[in-house]
């Protein structure tokens, strides 16, 4: 049970430092706490960790603008952030990991205000059934968090700007622009504020818990490895990863989300491979071209070595029949 919670409200809009503070607080949270971390970043596409930069953003576009692209530790799809979206943390051991009770916080905090809110589909939270925050999802053995935007005024134009939404996810949500899909906050409570949401979160955080919030500050963490984070997730190597000639792609949106493949092929064997995903399951993701690379480029073996692949979960079990049925019916 939780004893302890407490509130950290970011100061700062440097999105690789704030990555790292997320990072430091996941690692240092203690046992019996549960932490709710606030916290914004300014003119900054930040992309789940096994996608594609190039294909989920307009990097040029955003770079002239003096904006930032940003790589996160955990799964998902990519979204814009700005000084009208604010961005919540809950950071928890994984023995007192409650998703739920995590969002009846954030549900809690929006009907403070006056809006009602409701969770739909795998990881978003809507208003009159358009999206205003969408959820991601990391754990790291027993550490975890869960991570999520409220978008409150943020510029519509530079999010559907930016951003570059594949048209068949799109008709998967049943609608035409990136833009239609999205909502802000203040559409119902017109002059909602930043700092107002930021205190009823705060109060909605202490009710569901039924404990009083100690405050933390920057001041409070180690700036070594703050720094260090930072170098880390402002890192070409992170930001981008290793480049690869590819000779054949092959691509599929799922229920759990996209998959797309790219292979380097030497004489019917997959020398190398890469896999793009917005998968709430990066971890499994990251393991799979391991298990393939090696393997004779036929469905057959590429089916066979998926079946070596360890699944934690039923949802990871889903995505690697998933991925067999894809192979078995694909022209390599």
């Amino acid at each position: 049970m939780i004893q302890n919670i407490k509130y950290f409200d970011g100061s700062g809009f440097d999105p690789y430092l704030n990555l790292a503070i997320e990072e430091y607080l996941m690692e240092t949270t203690e046992e019996d706490t549960c932490i709710l971390y606030l916290w914004q970043n300014e003119n900054t596409v930040v992309i789940g960790r096994n996608q594609n930069p190039w294909k989920e953003c307009r990097i040029r576009e955003l770079e002239e603008d003096g904006g930032h692209l940003v790589r996160r530790l955990s799964g998902g799809g990519a979204v814009f952030h700005d000084l009208g979206n604010l961005n919540f943390t809950f950071l928890v051991r994984k023995n007192h990991y409650d998703q739920d009770k995590q969002l009846e916080v954030i549900l809690s905090g929006v009907r403070k205000v006056g809006i009602h809110a409701e969770k739909s589909g795998r990881n978003d939270i809507t208003v009159s059934g358009r999206k205003f925050s969408g959820n991601a999802f990391y754990t790291r053995g027993e550490k975890c968090y869960h991570h999520g935007t409220l978008l409150v005024h943020a510029d519509m134009q530079k999010l559907s700007q930016y951003l570059q939404v594949s048209k068949e996810k799109l008709a998967l949500k049943g609608v035409d622009s990136v833009k239609s899909r999205v909502t802000n906050l203040s559409e119902y409570e017109p002059g909602l504020t930043i700092q107002t949401l930021k205190n009823k979160l705060l109060e909605a955080f202490e009710e569901t818990y039924e404990r009083k919030a100690v405050y933390c500050s920057q001041e409070d963490l180690d700036p070594k490895a703050l720094s260090d984070g930072r170098k880390k997730f402002s890192s070409w190597d992170w930001l981008y990863g290793r480049s690869m000639d590819f000779q054949y792609e092959l691509s599929k949106r799922f229920a759990w989300g996209n998959g797309i493949w790219q292979f380097q092929v030497n004489n019917g064997i997959v020398k190398d491979l890469q896999l793009f995903s917005d998968s709430m399951e990066p971890d499994l993701v990251d393991r799979i071209p391991g298990y393939i690379k090696g393997s004779r480029y036929e469905y057959k073996d590429i089916c066979h070595r998926l079946d070596q692949v360890p699944a934690e979960t039923q949802t990871q079990s889903i995505i690697i029949n998933d991925l067999k049925e894809f192979f078995a019916a694909a022209e390599l």
